[in-house]
């Protein structure tokens, strides 16, 4: 018995031995994939030594003697620090994620390969001019040499047995497309929608739901556009309709990537010495590690003529680009948000008839151009595709009524990206920026930008198209008439531009920024709700001078002010409702709503929750119909849709009543019971039920799903509750929310802040992975300003 016990105590010692042993391996692994923070690196390509220097955050500071060996010092840190979120974003773009990630990303690369992008970036890079193609190719040596000069593959690629592959120029100009498509509509389904609820719709109730604004609007120049009016019962009557099943399926989502960007004239802003202040947060879907790069760009001039002459640009790099995104060089401070204009059509085929090979161009019978597309899979045989390609665009998807679409989009066009961005590194004054942003190839921004002297301006940033023709670009057209669709990008004078309102203050939140008539030459391609933007713009009106303490609380504002008459219609609609023990309960919790969107009220959720309920269940009768015959349709995004349901609740028609209702107030208060029970699955006690418990951070990376969950929780953030919500200027949710918030005046910029969630490293040991995530989740921002190095690497030639 004695020696079975010492068999078994050995055996134990020795499994456990063996288990640390493989512990310490796999540790030792992760660890020599490290980046290299401290001493000196040979870059045998640099004309000159660079310094790379990191605070406490991580935050990196490049000093050299000129911006291609700055490019290719930037190139080496993000691929230290970044480089399998980068080879993400090109693979994305390029359609070559089933490489890493086998069959399960097969539908992605086989939806996004039919753009052919790699190819397309191919004849985009030889149409640079060659400055541009020289900082390309600089960053991609840089790139490389950081990869190469880790000990060990970055250590996604060993919990994926897969290699890195090397970095090309083209993989730059594919990163920009990858915000293209996190940008934009890449399949543009919101239009195809649009289309067959235009088909299927009589018209007044077509236009009724998909009109572009209303009450809410918050437009920079004109006003608010007039809802049209209630169909009639002749035109659409809900009592004939039988609402099938299956319509159930149809959700109601509002969410978009957007942002907020807002700006004081000089005269307006306290402690800036005159300079303007200009206030940016990014709203996208958050990962760990963030998409940003906290950096700042230090150009020494080392010449006899200029030996103190510098250029100093402080912001965020997007790795895989050799740009500051957003940011200040102590002249200018420019930010983005999504215009939501209308940048991608479709356009009708018609295929000759004797030879469908060939389609009516606006030339005349031209034949299709075919091209064979290889999809590798890891572990799996390769994918083969035929994609077919018209003069305006590869032809990816068929309209309600079977017509093949071909799609036209600002990002296939030649000049649709380039790497102009960096020309704003080195802009003086508002107007150098406004002519360098308005031919910047780049997804189509609202660009708002202040300098020094205290001047602000608005105008878009991004290539426009020029549309001619009697078309609506909201629907597929014909463009065989050569007068019809596209003709070339509009000239940058015809931009629309703000310089200087007599307000001194400039606001977009994604929403309509001109009037009806330059409506048409941006189009409207889902703008949001007004809700967030008149918050914002009234919060900046309220004040006479303001601070950058200002603008930040305006950034962090969640005041639920859209629910305001939502939490006045629930309790009217209590008020004519039996009083049961429950609904009681609701009552004295919406009696006491502070009217915020905070994470420990149970009153913003159960408000929140009904808004949701009573407009989805109103659309899904609506549109019942069309669900029966087309059972693929979703709803399009209805981002204006308040504006037609508060004309249906004021003037009650009886004949858009959905079913199985008598009265409207019967349809509320069955959407708020419906709200209840919902809650009460989860716990008996709804008070339990706060926003803070639906609303908790899921901020994870992209392996983590993959991965067991004792794995994957040393990989996210922490899941904590956090406050606001889509409409209202604070925007958050479980994994979308503010990537960036920053403030600053250009030349003030040590008074200025910024924050991120996630930190600056991608690596989990490092000592930057995650760093400045607490201080984003508490409201605590850090400075715009990189602090004091605490690690400092020199990459010598």
């Amino acid at each position: 018995m004695k020696k079975a016990l010492h068999f078994f105590r050995c055996a134990a010692a020795a499994l456990a031995g063996c288990s640390l042993l493989l512990i310490l391996c796999v540790w030792l692994l992760i660890y020599g994939s490290l980046p290299f923070y401290e001493g000196k690196k040979h870059f045998s390509e640099l004309s000159d030594a660079v310094i790379i220097e990191r605070d406490a955050l991580g935050s990196v500071t490049i000093t050299g003697h000129n911006r291609y060996d700055i490019a290719g010092a930037l190139g080496y840190v993000h691929a230290q620090e970044r480089f399998f979120e980068m080879d993400l974003m090109r693979r994305q773009a390029a359609g070559e994620l089933a490489d890493i990630f086998g069959k399960a990303a097969l539908p992605l690369d086989l939806e996004i390969r039919q753009y052919r992008m790699r190819a397309r970036a191919r004849k985009f890079l030889e149409q640079l001019p060659p400055d541009q193609q020289a900082l390309l190719e600089a960053y991609r040596i840089g790139v490389n040499n950081g990869l190469n000069a880790l000990t060990v593959r970055p250590y996604p690629y060993l919990l994926t047995r897969t290699q890195p592959v090397q970095w090309t120029e083209e993989d730059s100009l594919l990163v920009i497309f990858s915000m293209f498509v996190i940008l934009n509509d890449p399949n543009s389904r919101r239009e195809l929608a649009l289309s067959t609820m235009h088909a299927e719709l009589p018209d007044t109730l077509y236009r009724f739901l998909t009109a572009s604004g209303g009450a809410w609007d918050t437009p920079l120049t004109g006003n608010s556009l007039d809802w049209p009016p209630i169909p009639s019962a002749d035109d659409f009557d809900l009592r004939t309709i039988n609402t099938p099943v299956q319509a159930n399926m149809i959700e109601f989502d509002e969410a978009i990537p957007g942002s907020n960007n807002f700006a004081v004239a000089g005269n307006l802003a306290a402690k800036t010495g005159g300079a303007a202040l200009v206030a940016n947060d990014m709203h996208l879907t958050l990962r760990v590690p963030n998409l940003w790069f906290r950096t700042r760009l230090i150009t020494v001039e080392n010449n006899a003529r200029t030996p103190h002459s510098h250029a100093d640009v402080i912001g965020i790099t997007l790795p895989g680009v050799p740009a500051v995104v957003i940011g200040s060089n102590r002249h200018i401070a420019w930010s983005f948000t999504n215009s939501y204009g209308d940048f991608i059509d479709w356009v009708r085929i018609t295929f000759d008839p004797e030879d469908k090979s060939r389609y009516d161009s606006a030339t005349g019978w031209r034949s299709v151009a075919s091209y064979r597309e290889i999809i590798h899979v890891r572990n799996a045989p390769a994918k083969e595709i035929m994609v077919h390609e018209t003069e305006w665009g590869p032809i990816v998807a068929r309209d309600h009524d079977g017509v093949p679409l071909a799609m036209a989009w600002t990002a296939f066009q030649p000049g649709g990206i380039n790497l102009d961005l960096v020309k704003l590194e080195s802009a003086r004054t508002v107007d150098d920026a406004a002519q360098i942003a308005r031919q910047t190839g780049m997804p189509p921004q609202n660009f708002i930008v202040g300098d020094k002297h205290g001047n602000i301006l608005w105008t878009i940033a991004g290539r426009i198209p020029k549309r001619i023709g009697d078309f609506d670009p909201r629907l597929p057209a014909d463009w065989s008439d050569p007068e019809t669709g596209w003709q070339g990008w509009l000239k940058p004078d015809d931009y629309p531009l703000i310089r200087n309102p007599e307000s001194g203050r400039l606001w977009t939140a994604n929403t309509r920024t001109v009037d009806i008539e330059q409506l048409a030459i941006l189009g409207d391609g889902g703008y949001d709700l007004g809700a967030r933007s008149r918050q914002i713009r009234d919060s900046i009106f309220a004040r006479g001078h303001f601070s950058a303490e200002d603008l930040l609380s305006i950034q962090l504002d969640y005041r639920a002010l859209l629910y305001v008459r939502w939490h006045a219609l629930l309790m009217e609609t209590l008020n004519h409702s039996e009083n049961t023990g429950l609904l009681a309960q609701v009552e004295d919790i919406l009696r006491n709503w502070n009217g915020h969107a905070s994470v420990d009220s149970v009153a913003y959720r159960i408000i929140r929750d009904f808004r949701q309920e009573a407009i989805k269940t109103l659309l899904r009768a609506f549109t019942a119909e069309i669900k029966q015959r087309h059972p693929a349709f979703q709803l399009p995004r209805l981002s204006q849709i308040e504006h037609a349901f508060w004309q249906l609740i004021e003037k009650q028609p009886p004949h858009l009543l959905p079913q199985a209702h008598d009265n409207w107030n019967e349809y509320l208060l069955s959407c708020l019971q419906r709200v209840i029970s919902r809650l009460q699955q989860g716990a008996d006690d709804i008070t339990a039920r706060t926003w803070g418990e639906e609303n908790m951070a899921k901020i994870r990376h992209p392996l983590s799903p993959h991965l067991p969950a004792w794995i994957a929780k040393w990989l996210d953030m922490p899941s904590d509750p956090l406050p606001g919500d889509i409409h209202m200027p604070r925007i958050q949710t479980p994994s979308f929310g503010a990537s960036q918030r920053s403030v600053v005046a250009p030349g003030k910029e040590e008074s200025g802040y910024f924050d991120m969630p996630g930190g600056q490293s991608g690596h989990l040991l490092s000592p930057y992975y995650g760093s400045g995530h607490t201080s984003w989740v508490t409201d605590k921002p850090t400075p715009f300003m990189p602090g004091k190095a605490e690690k400092t690497l020199t990459l010598t030639p």
